[in-house]
């Protein structure tokens, strides 16, 4: 390791733009850290971000301080080190015996420095300084794209859900026509949001419906809509249970429909095939009215405690669930716009047959007996296995 720490001791100066370890070793570790440098109160630090798949960590240190704390890393957690300063590049590789590899190479030309203040500004999708017709409309923005103070929380969060559809694109066709439903879209800033990002920015041939029980809600919306010039973009009075308006749909999102709600929007997704579903559920009151168990009383007999477990379990069967059908399920933290602690958020790709992942009678199995436990029978299970459940 005596050839690394002398990079290290190279490396870690003002020049630095970024260190990035990856390839963990153990399922334990971070997935990866990611080493800036630092300007504190004129001070050079250096700054961690440790990525555990969900949240990100932060960490400062002194040079002298992260030189051995990076010698362990690399010993031990990690298998690759990639650096970048102003003036050259490197990599690390450490293969299964320990033996270490290191690569340097210049820079045919110096580099830019880094922002190194503490605080930089969050580069956002939808940027900032930049004009977007909804959100000045919906008073987010003013007509010359500073974001209005009240309503930065909105702004960052739209800008947030964006991050999500980001992260799905890759299973969105890009040669043809592709349809979305947003199911109880409400004042639909996240619709327009997704509209616009996905059709004006990206260049999807988007067509989204918009479905919602409040029909001046709707109205304003389609009149939005045609304000806008979207043309695909139309808003309908309706029940999530009982539309029928389409036959194959590319991406389901809903968005804090309540209790059971949920649960039919989730089947219709699975009927039509769905490439990706975006869920964030709310209000799940139907287990908090079914679930028994012996060994958990003690904890049950708690109204609250009763209440959040039931909600989380809710969660985790639907995602479950949706495994079953064939989807690639990850149970998300999402701030929501109304600031209530429903902020889970269930993102579903699916998978192609040939990498689908375990056995379908084997989880099938498994839900059974951990619904039998609890002495539950979700909405979702009974649509399921009563519409389109494989077999």
């Amino acid at each position: 390791m005596e050839e690394l720490r002398r990079l290290l001791e190279e490396l870690l100066d003002a020049r630095l733009l970024g260190i990035v370890l990856s390839a963990p070793r153990q399922k334990e570790s971070y997935r990866r850290i990611r080493i800036r440098a630092l300007d504190c109160r004129g001070a050079l630090r250096f700054q961690a971000a440790f990525w555990d798949g969900k949240k990100e960590f932060h960490k400062n240190y002194e040079k002298e301080a992260l030189i051995p704390e990076l010698l362990v890393w690399m010993s031990h957690d990690y298998r690759q080190l990639q650096a970048e300063s102003t003036q050259y590049t490197a990599s690390v590789l450490v293969s299964k015996k320990g033996t270490v590899t290191v690569k340097k190479k210049a820079r045919a030309t110096e580099a830019k420095q880094a922002d190194m203040t503490h605080n930089r500004a969050k580069q956002y999708l939808l940027p900032e300084e930049e004009p977007v017709p909804f959100l000045v409309k919906l008073g987010v923005m003013t007509p010359e794209g500073k974001v209005v103070k009240a309503k930065y929380d909105k702004f960052r969060q739209i800008n947030r859900f964006l991050e999500f559809i980001e992260d799905i694109t890759p299973v969105l066709a890009k040669d043809r026509e592709i349809t979305m439903i947003d199911f109880g879209c409400g004042k639909s800033y996240l619709t327009f949001a997704m509209y616009y990002y996905l059709h004006e920015r990206k260049g999807y041939d988007l067509r989204i419906t918009g479905l919602d029980l409040k029909e001046d809600v709707i109205a304003h919306c389609n009149q939005l809509a045609k304000e806008f010039g979207y043309e695909k973009l139309n808003f309908l009075t309706g029940d999530i249970a009982d539309y029928e308006g389409v036959t194959q749909v590319d991406l389901v999102v809903t968005l804090h429909a309540c209790d059971t709600a949920t649960d039919y929007a989730l089947a219709k997704a699975v009927a039509w095939n769905a490439r990706a579903i975006l869920s964030v559920p709310c209000c799940q009151h139907e287990l908090n009215r079914q679930i028994k168990n012996e060994v958990l009383q003690p904890v049950l007999r708690y109204g609250l405690l009763k209440e959040r477990m039931a909600a989380l379990i809710t969660d985790g069967l639907r995602a479950s669930m949706l495994e079953e059908q064939g989807y690639r399920v990850q149970v998300l933290e999402f701030i929501d716009m109304e600031h209530t602690p429903k902020n889970i958020l269930l993102r579903a790709v699916k998978e192609p047959e040939k990498i689908r992942r375990g056995d379908a009678a084997g989880k099938q199995e498994e839900l059974e007996r951990c619904m039998a436990s609890l002495h539950v029978t979700p909405t979702l299970e009974k649509l399921l296995r009563g519409a389109c459940r494989k077999g």
